[in-house]
């Protein structure tokens, strides 16, 4: 049986990728491969893929619906779905807000037809975000804690795919689990995320925009512990129709200016920090209680930011030599 990926060439979708192609599994990928961000980036993920025997690749958008139709209808051995695909970003919702309608609306609505559609489908996880806690300030964020003032348009498309899957479940017993991450870094990441636009200033000896300070504080997860946390849900779908939400994080929250402080160190460069407001679109903390996950999979997140930040310095040095 096979297991379908959306977002195949993104950061986490590449990673798992790998993580499935490694336990055996046959996995079918699909992307647009939109330029949100350079495409040379997705395209090196894809081609570290593509030629493996168990992985194949279509490139298609999410949010065409006789694509994704045409893909199912050809591919009856799709048994899990694994739905990564989504326009990301805080900011970048402040100025395209119709890419998130198309691909984090529409695009979700398409891959829940698609799903109960399919008979025998075993289980449907998909990504939300830490951004749908919006300004709550009860920390650490917990699944029971109201979602319903997001301070972010890509927030609030998020809590829109969690509403949508739990009608879904209740109308068609379709069985998901919704994952909320929580700020994902590592190697073959984002470089539209602070961690890597930082690493590559700090490099080039170019500024660095720091917020309030450098006091905003992020729960950052490392994307091996993330990988091994959507396999370990993905194995165990819900008993039941009811829907799943769980957070995916470290379960520690630390500051920018420990984040910025790690890069200097790692790459043997003072930043020079240009410091300004917060955006109104950017939350002042993130921190996941993952007593949820724990209890269902074991999930333990085994990489601390002071041993992640050195693996991630040991790839960007490789990608921005070429690039």
């Amino acid at each position: 049986m096979t297991v379908l990926v959306t977002g195949a060439a993104g950061f986490i979708g590449y990673h798992l990728c790998e993580a499935l192609l490694a336990r055996g599994e046959t996995v079918l990928g699909v992307d647009e491969i939109n330029a949100y961000y350079d495409p040379a980036l997705k395209e090196a993920r894809l081609a570290r893929l593509e030629g493996r025997p168990a992985f194949r690749f279509q490139k298609l958008s999410i949010a065409d619906r006789a694509a994704v139709e045409g893909l199912m209808a050809g591919a009856p051995e799709i048994d899990r779905i694994v739905h990564l695909a989504a326009q990301a970003g805080v900011r970048f919702s402040m100025i395209d807000p119709y890419a998130y309608v198309t691909a984090n609306l529409m695009g979700h609505v398409v891959m829940l037809e698609a799903a109960r559609h399919r008979e025998g489908l075993k289980h449907f996880v998909y990504a939300s975000s830490s951004s749908v806690y919006g300004g709550n300030t009860k920390m650490p964020f917990s699944e029971e804690d109201p979602v319903d003032r997001p301070v972010s348009l890509y927030g609030a498309t998020k809590r829109a795919d969690e509403l949508m899957s739990h009608s879904y479940s209740h109308l068609y017993g379709l069985k998901q689990t919704g994952l909320r991450f929580f700020t994902v870094y590592g190697p073959w990441g984002r470089p539209d995320m602070a961690y890597f636009s930082f690493a590559r200033a700090i490099a080039r000896g170019e500024p660095i925009t720091v917020y309030a300070g450098g006091t905003l504080r992020r729960d950052f997860t490392y994307v091996d512990d993330i990988v091994a946390g959507i396999v370990g849900v993905l194995d165990r779908p819900p008993a039941g129709d009811a829907p799943r939400l769980l957070n995916i994080g470290n379960n520690r929250s630390e500051s920018v200016s420990r984040l910025v402080s790690l890069l200097e160190e790692g790459l043997g460069r003072r930043a020079i920090i240009e410091d300004r407001p917060r955006p109104a679109a950017d939350v002042t903390d993130t921190f996941a209680d993952i007593s949820a996950i724990r209890a269902l999979t074991g999930f333990e997140p085994k990489t601390p930011l002071d041993v992640g930040i050195p693996r991630f310095l040991e790839w960007f040095r490789g990608w921005n030599a070429g690039h």
